[in-house]
Formats: C-alpha cells, structure tokens, sequence
C-alpha cells in the first residue's frame, strides 16, 4: 500500500509538470500603462476637465500617455473606453480603430473626431458638460472618483457600423461585442 502511494505520488508529479506551461510558453499577460500615474495612482492636473468654471491653469483636459503590452496575437485593431466607477460608469473617452501596428498613445490626443495620430483612429463625440470629440478628463471638484481605462484588442480592424454620430454608450457596446482581449489601469481624481 505504501509503495503504491509513492509511485501515484510520484505520477501526479511528473503529470504536474507536463501539464503546466513553462516559462517559455506562457502567453505574456495583456497589460496597459501610462507614464503620468501608476495603476490606482493621482492622476495629474493638467489630464483634469477644463470645464465647469474651474479657473486653475494646471488643468488641461489633456489625454494621458498609456501603452499596452502582451495583446492577444489575433488583434486587428484597439480600443480604448475610459469611465468614471464613481458615477455611474460615465463615459469619458471613447477612441478605436487604433491600428494592430500601435502599442501606445501619446499625451494630449488632439480634440477630433479622425485625429492625426494615431493615423487611421477616430473618437467618439462626448456629449456632456465640455461637448467635444475625444477625451474629457475627470470632473469631480468635491470627490476623489476613480477613472478606469481599458483597451480592447478587436476581433476586427475597422468598427464601420460606428461613425460621428454615434453614442459613447453604442460605441462601448461594439467595443465589448469585438473584444478578444482587455487590461486596465486605474488612475484616481
């Protein structure tokens, strides 16, 4: 009885080990970033709204700088959906077709709806207090409210059911519809 448990012992360990992946073979882990604030961290001013009668300078509605890594290889394009978890899931920036050739966004994404760079992209129209195309950055002037940022690796490289008129929320639903992959960061405001 003893030696049967030590040789089903020593099978369960060995088939351990050729069941799990190694190093070599596991997939990297998709993740995203931003060189303006760690996962979780104080968002900087200048990506604050600069509506809502606020007269401070530092406050720029500017974009921040995120890169992923580790995308499923199947992705055709990218997507990226900011909300604010404090109030009810609010979309504040909606921009796809980022093509499958870029890995980052840089700070300050220009206010349109086909911006320059990346090349290809468009931008959902944000139809609230700033009424623009692009990023609307936080607006909580009493509250700390976290901001979650997730890019999408699509299933496709082009979402052509969507275009300027679209809503942030129609826009979030074909996003999630074509989504082979996501990460996130989180930055607080």
């Amino acid at each position: 009885m003893r030696a049967t448990r030590i040789v089903f012992c020593a099978l369960f360990a060995v088939g351990a080990t050729v069941l799990s992946p190694s190093a070599s073979t596991a997939q990297t882990a998709f993740t995203l970033s931003s060189t303006a604030f760690a996962d979780g961290g104080l968002m900087p001013k200048v990506h604050e709204c600069t509506s809502g009668g606020g007269q401070d300078p530092a406050k720029k509605n500017e974009s921040p700088p995120l890169a992923w890594s580790g995308a499923p290889a199947a992705a055709k394009s990218y997507a990226i959906v900011m909300r604010d978890l404090d109030n009810a899931d609010l979309i504040h920036w909606v921009i796809y077709d980022i093509p499958a050739s870029t890995a980052s966004l840089p700070q300050n994404v220009q206010h349109v709806y086909r911006p320059p760079v990346p090349a290809g992209s468009r931008q959902v129209y944000y139809r609230g207090s700033a009424s623009l195309y692009g990023y609307q950055g936080p607006c909580s002037p009493s509250t700390v409210n976290t901001y979650e940022f997730v890019v999408h690796a699509l299933d496709r490289a082009s979402l052509t059911g969507l275009n300027s008129s679209s809503s942030t929320q129609t826009a979030a639903r074909a996003i999630t519809a074509a989504s082979i992959g996501s990460a996130r960061i989180t930055g607080e405001s």
